[in-house]
């Protein structure tokens, strides 16, 4: 329904679109949806195509992850020193 909406909107220069049941979508929302349109289609250069958006949710999503990995790790690696100084040197004779 965007693209109908955007490409309308985009045809007749101005944002007008009916959604089924005769409810009309806020022209701010088709304004949004017209410059994404835009986007994708290589029109406007001002922000990020609907793929480089994904594509960067994707990114933060995986960073948080590992960033989440490493601290896990840190803490693990943290508790194995404590307890390997606990213990007694092989070979000692105590």
């Amino acid at each position: 329904m965007r693209k109908r909406c955007a490409k309308t909107s985009h045809l007749h220069d101005h944002p007008t679109c009916v959604q089924e049941g005769a409810h009309a979508a806020p022209a701010n929302t088709i304004a949004k949806w017209v410059k994404q349109a835009d986007l994708d289609e290589g029109v406007r250069t001002d922000g990020l195509t609907s793929s480089e958006r994904e594509e960067l949710s994707r990114l933060k999503r995986e960073n948080k992850q590992l960033r989440e990995e490493r601290e896990i790790l840190k803490k693990a690696a943290a508790w194995f020193a404590r307890e390997s100084d606990s213990l007694p040197k092989k070979g000692s004779s105590s």
